[in-house]
């Protein structure tokens, strides 16, 4: 081989390396959503977005629709059917305690603060309980203040009573016990149909979802609690073990620029722009109505709202943690969000 040719080849060489060194990287998402809602084109093509621009290319994200239904998500990262995912935690009652912390109602705030605080208290008490195990947490969200939307017509809380209601699972079936509901469980796709047959006659989610299912179509009254009556509780999964394939500059990236507080935060932003959206959207449709609870049924919720935290809060310190200290730092990391 002439001097040339050793030295084309030696180049040829390098540059493949150079091109196997920075191979992109393309992570399976897995969503249960429909196409169009906010997780999808807000959140998790957010975080495709954060995770390209943080790592310089080398990592990207698909998302795929439709591979298990929406409590098979954890287990189809940890089996490796994808490389990552988001799940509603009160799909699974039982699996997860720690995470109704968050879905307590009396909380002040948005979603963005209260995703923040939701991850900064996940550091410092619920990491404890270890309930993710099995797959890399990277980050924590919750909806807004979910309010009730009907068929029917709510003006008072004691029109509530009675009232066949999807309830999402977690703290949402503990107030809708508490307002006498009758709960009815089905994953939040099939709420629109759930809805237009009449096998329910109202929803409990928050604002942003009257867009998302449709929810000004079949559901056209909204009873509204400030602050809410709940919220709900997300987490976005990965595959730890396809975590640990990336190259270590790629992971140190994620980990400090991505994964955690940014990406909350980030999906937090985008349930508020969602509930705000929608709040527009229904205040401008003629046949739509939001009724704000009165300072009388306020208090009487509040009163409510009070058991309701009382019995959570047992059932984290039973499981080991500090449930008061925990429920303090979110009030006072919330409070001091509102207040600014």
């Amino acid at each position: 081989m002439t001097k040339i040719a050793r030295l084309l080849a030696s180049a040829a060489v390098a540059v493949c390396t150079a091109a196997a060194a920075h191979a992109t990287e393309t992570l399976t998402i897995s969503s249960w959503l429909p196409p169009t809602h906010p997780i999808n084109t807000g959140m998790l093509e957010g975080l495709v977005k954060m995770m390209e621009e943080a790592t310089d290319g080398q990592v990207t994200g698909e998302i795929k629709l439709g591979l298990a239904p929406p409590p098979a998500q954890m287990d189809l990262v940890m089996d490796g059917a994808a490389d990552m995912t988001v799940i509603f935690h009160g799909y699974q009652p039982g699996r997860f305690i720690g995470t109704q912390l968050i879905e307590l109602p009396g909380y002040p705030g948005n979603a963005e603060a209260a995703s923040v605080a939701y991850w900064h208290v996940q550091k410092a008490f619920l990491d404890k309980l270890d309930e993710h195990r099995g797959v890399k947490l990277i980050a924590l969200t919750t909806h807004g203040p979910g309010q009730i939307h009907s068929s029917k017509e709510i003006n008072t809380l004691a029109d509530l009573k009675g009232l066949k209601t999807r309830l999402g699972g977690g703290v949402s079936a503990e107030v809708g016990a508490e307002l006498g509901l009758v709960g009815i469980q089905v994953p939040a796709p099939k709420v629109y149909e759930t809805l237009a047959s009449g096998a329910a006659d109202a929803v409990a989610m928050n604002m942003g979802e009257r867009v998302s299912f449709k929810l000004n179509e079949v559901a056209k009254n909204v009873y509204e609690m400030p602050g809410g009556f709940y919220r709900g509780s997300f987490a976005v999964l990965m595959s730890q073990e396809r975590f640990d394939s990336l190259p270590e500059d790629v992971q140190k990236a994620l980990d400090e620029k991505v994964f955690g507080e940014p990406a909350s935060r980030m999906m937090g932003a985008v349930w508020d722009q969602s509930d705000n959206d929608a709040r527009a959207a229904t205040e401008a449709a003629a046949d739509n109505k939001i009724v704000t609870a009165s300072a009388e049924d306020q208090a009487a919720f509040a009163e409510m709202a009070a058991r309701v935290r009382e019995k959570v809060l047992a059932q984290i310190s039973a499981a080991g943690i500090d449930a008061q200290a925990a429920y303090d730092m979110v009030m006072t990391e919330m409070t001091a969000a509102a207040g600014n």
